[in-house]
């Protein structure tokens, strides 16, 4: 069973780190010509329920351990004139709960766990063509091909592999404007006091301005508005930027100006909640292949438990991987749809005019009370 796993990100890697622990091999074919190509982002709080437990079941529980920031938990969320509205802190050094990875981090232990040919690296996927006897034949930007029985797109939003299942198309959800500045400690104190070791969001009407306390001391800024027809390049003006937030406390719009590069605009998007496919032979979708979501906390931990699903289904029944794909389709369906649906609904409340408001509800709604025995 020759199983090729379309995309290097979360998603893929975890999904070949726990076959490859069942002995079953298979190839991660990625379009980045090395792990220090890009920067992989800011950092992401792993779930208990859902990415920490992949890792449990790739064997990197402790791994994880030694590289994620307890601290980076803690979360505050100011008002235009940096009053604060919600201040929560974590234990200290308490692991219960979510704590923060950077994704570089995240993606660099993926990687030292699998053989060092377990990654072809320079193979962004063009091409995937059926082959009469079953499974595929795929061909690469360059004119390189390989043929797999089981072929598994973790490619992301804009998938290569999602067109053999579902015409789902993708629509526009937010505009995110990202920054970063390096050094933070030294540089620029007051921002990193006021960022703190973890998230702080700045809420007006319809409008976010957001900080992100990253592993290496960097803060990673980002500024969510609504979707709309603006062209990006609107938005690559530190100065048409500080215009949105005109009036507001110049303390936080000093993360704007503190930016080390030019800003970074790009469309967020999302596909249907509750899309689905027909099963097809010899090929499925994990993560934002499969159901890409709005960025509320959920993606990358729903990729990461689609991998140890669909690994421990593989890995169950090696002799039919049809009747293994199809169960993890159908878990799967039933696990996301909520959870799509919750995020859709989080998102809109996030940029909505009455954001501010309605997100302290949000956070400080009370517990529900434990069902008796």
């Amino acid at each position: 069973m020759r199983i090729a796993i379309a995309g290097g990100g979360l998603g893929g890697l975890t999904l070949a780190r726990i076959l490859h622990r069942h002995g079953i091999e298979a190839v991660v074919y990625e379009r980045e010509v090395s792990r220090t190509a890009r920067s992989q982002g800011g950092s992401l709080d792993l779930h208990p329920e859902s990415g920490q437990r992949a890792l449990a079941d790739a064997g990197l529980a402790g791994r994880f351990r030694s590289e994620a920031r307890p601290e980076g938990e803690e979360h505050r969320i100011l008002d235009p004139a940096g009053r604060t509205l919600v201040h929560n802190t974590p234990p200290p050094g308490s692991f219960s709960g979510r704590p923060e990875i950077d994704r570089r981090a995240l993606r660099d232990l993926l990687l030292d766990s699998l053989p060092a040919d377990a990654v072809a690296w320079r193979h962004r996927l063009v091409a995937v063509t059926p082959r009469p006897g079953g499974g595929f034949g795929l061909t690469f930007d360059g004119g390189h091909r390989a043929d797999c029985d089981v072929l598994v797109g973790a490619d992301g939003a804009r998938s290569a592999v999602r067109p053999l299942l579902t015409d789902a198309a993708l629509s526009p959800v937010a505009t995110l404007v990202e920054l970063s500045i390096g050094d933070a400690d030294r540089r620029h104190p007051d921002l990193a006091e006021l960022v703190g070791p973890g998230n702080l969001w700045c809420i007006g009407a319809s409008q976010i301005l957001a900080a992100q306390r990253l592993g290496d001391g960097s803060i990673r800024v980002g500024i969510s508005l609504p979707a709309d027809d603006r062209h990006l390049d609107a938005f690559r003006s530190r100065r048409a930027l500080l215009d949105l937030f005109d009036g507001w406390d110049r303390r936080l719009t000093a993360l704007i100006e503190a930016g080390d590069g030019p800003p970074i605009p790009r469309r967020i998007e999302a596909m249907p909640t509750g899309t689905h496919w027909a099963h097809r032979p010899g090929v499925t979708l994990i993560g934002d292949a499969a159901h890409l979501m709005p960025p509320v906390g959920e993606g990358a931990n729903q990729a990461m438990l689609d991998a140890a699903e669909l690994a421990a289904e593989l890995a169950g029944n090696p002799a039919d991987p049809d009747a293994a794909i199809q169960a993890y389709e159908k878990a799967m369906f039933a696990r996301v749809h909520p959870i799509a649906e919750m995020s859709a609904r989080v998102q809109a409340m996030m940029l909505s005019p009455s954001a501010a408001e309605d997100i302290v509800r949000f956070f400080t709604r009370p517990t529900e009370p434990a069902p008796a025995d």
